[in-house]
């Protein structure tokens, strides 16, 4: 389908991810209280990641959002979260949470402008949406690609963490959303921490082809009238740039990062940022550069990917792997065929000095 005609479905992305980020920081509130150890709203996966009642929740509601909208017969919807251990007779306190956050945003449904259910939602309704978030995507088709909530640990931890929503046709990201709830919406945010005084929260979203990024911000229980636009930072000398990388050592090497940013100049200290909130900061001007070099058993997965991407591009900036080419989503879950890590930049010459530095270092690194 062409680009043009995807303004139900931009509309109804943007609106949902609005929604469910009510959702997340009403939980993430939840885990705040002192006299609660979370209260029940964690608990961990088969990895130890921490999984909340919102990444769950946030499944559940765009699953059941986007099946009113278009239909849950042909729906294709690839995501992180399946309902394994939330079936488990030990789980169902926490599928009582679960359940109690999904009705209570679905409640509010209305105000966002968005399919709102005539009763509330049953415990098997719940599971049923998300597990109905079982695709494995692919080259063929149209496939919706969601991570509930990416950067868990910094959810838990009441920093930077984001709700991603793409939809990949044949393999290309048509258009992408971000909601970053705890996003400084100020330009002097970022690199001092979400709980600093001022506005924050908003959602970053952009459409293949456009030319075009916005921002709007999050408004307590409703959908904002207006929207900014996006644009990169101009910055192209790497003395003056901001370079962003993941908190977890696991899943980049910072030695090896950090060797790339001294070998091109850069001055300033790694702004390091959980979950796609990264790109994000790139398509707003925050920063700059965006470089994650996982070991080579690390396999990235699109849904970590995809909305960032599309969003970066369409506010000017340029995103590929280490050897120049595209991100291939077209693959399934993974993106197969890497070439040693990502690369995302606010524009084409410092995304061409980073690889030229790449190719310069990877000799000698251990990676």
């Amino acid at each position: 389908m062409a680009v043009e005609f995807l303004a139900k479905e931009m509309e109804t992305a943007v609106r949902v991810v609005h929604l469910a980020s009510s959702l997340c920081v009403k939980v993430q509130d939840k885990l705040r209280l002192p006299s609660s150890t979370n209260g029940g709203h964690v608990k961990s996966k088969d990895d130890d990641s921490p999984v909340t009642v919102a990444d769950w929740g946030v499944q559940a509601i765009v699953s059941w959002v986007l099946a009113q909208v278009f239909g849950g017969q042909n729906l294709s919807i690839v995501a992180e979260e399946d309902t394994e251990s939330l079936s488990k007779a030990e789980s169902l306190g926490l599928l009582g949470a679960v359940s109690s956050a999904v009705n209570e945003a679905l409640s509010e449904a209305s105000k966002y402008g968005l399919p709102k259910s005539d009763k509330p939602l049953g415990t098997a309704d719940i599971l049923e949406a998300i597990g109905r978030c079982n695709s494995v995507g692919g080259p063929k088709g149209r496939h919706w690609v969601l991570d509930p909530v990416d950067g868990t640990l910094g959810f838990v931890r009441g920093d930077q963490y984001a709700v991603a929503l793409a939809l990949i046709e044949n393999g290309k990201v048509l258009l992408g959303v971000l909601g970053c709830p705890n996003y400084p919406v100020k330009k002097e945010g970022l690199s001092n921490g979400c709980n600093q005084p001022g506005a924050k929260g908003c959602v970053m979203y952009a459409k293949r082809g456009s030319g075009q990024a916005w921002m709007q911000p999050l408004i307590p229980g409703g959908y904002p009238e207006s929207a900014t636009l996006l644009k990169v930072s101009s910055v192209d000398d790497p003395v003056l740039a901001t370079v962003c990388e993941p908190v977890e050592r696991a899943n980049s090497n910072h030695l090896f990062t950090a060797g790339l940013a001294d070998s091109m100049g850069v001055r300033k200290k790694p702004m390091r940022v959980y979950s796609m909130v990264k790109y994000a900061a790139i398509a707003c001007g925050d920063a700059e550069v965006f470089m994650k070099f996982a070991q080579s058993s690390y396999k990235e997965k699109i849904w970590d990917h995809a909305a960032g991407v599309v969003i970066v591009e369409e506010a000017g900036g340029v995103v590929t792997d280490a050897g120049g080419r595209n991100l291939d989503f077209s693959k399934g879950v993974y993106l197969e065929g890497l070439d040693r890590g990502i690369i995302a930049c606010s524009g084409q010459v410092l995304h061409d000095k980073l690889i030229g530095a790449v190719y310069a270092s990877w000799e000698s690194s251990s990676l």
